[in-house]
């Protein structure tokens, strides 16, 4: 994975399991199928509201042609107004990329996320990312722009960063 979206959704009060239902059941593998990695999805352990989850490409040329095939293909036109439903802001979306580890192939149950200023100093081990200042080649999404960030993901089980996470699905 060479590019990484970090989405941060703001929901409708008490409709997260309803979008984790759905998103599980309909937008996993539909996404898989076209080269899209999902390596983790969350539930916000401060924010009921809150749903956060995370997705890759090889690319960002890769990443365009991914989500178009996804967001006119059959699965999000027959899906995607009922998870829209579920959701006040979807706009909260870093573009990131890798400086250390990958993903582990089974996701902790409880993750850390900690989203910083950039750093220097960092363990090439941690499954760590920072702004990718390139152009959104798929504008119907929105992401942040104008931001350096630094973002880690910390599976060790311990609850401190700015996002703590409860993993969804397997």
């Amino acid at each position: 994975m060479n590019v990484v979206e970090l989405r941060q959704y703001t929901l409708r009060p008490g409709r997260r399991d309803e979008l984790i239902e759905l998103f599980e059941r309909e937008f996993v593998e539909s996404q898989e199928a076209l080269g899209i990695r999902l390596p983790g999805r969350f539930r916000d352990l401060d924010d009921p509201d809150r749903f956060v989850w995370v997705r890759g490409f090889e690319s960002m040329e890769a990443r365009k042609a991914a989500l178009e095939a996804f967001y006119t293909g059959p699965v999000w036109k027959r899906h995607g107004p009922a998870a829209n439903a579920t959701m006040l802001d979807s706009g909260n979306v870093l573009l990131l990329r890798p400086l250390g580890a990958d993903f582990p192939a089974v996701v902790p149950p409880l993750v850390t996320v900690t989203i910083s200023d950039p750093v220097e100093d960092f363990d090439k081990s941690s499954v760590c990312f920072e702004t990718l200042d390139v152009e959104n080649t798929f504008p119907r999404l929105p992401v942040r722009e104008g931001e350096k960030v630094f973002v880690r993901f910390d599976f060790s089980g311990e609850a401190m960063g700015s996002l703590r996470l409860s993993r969804v699905g397997s």
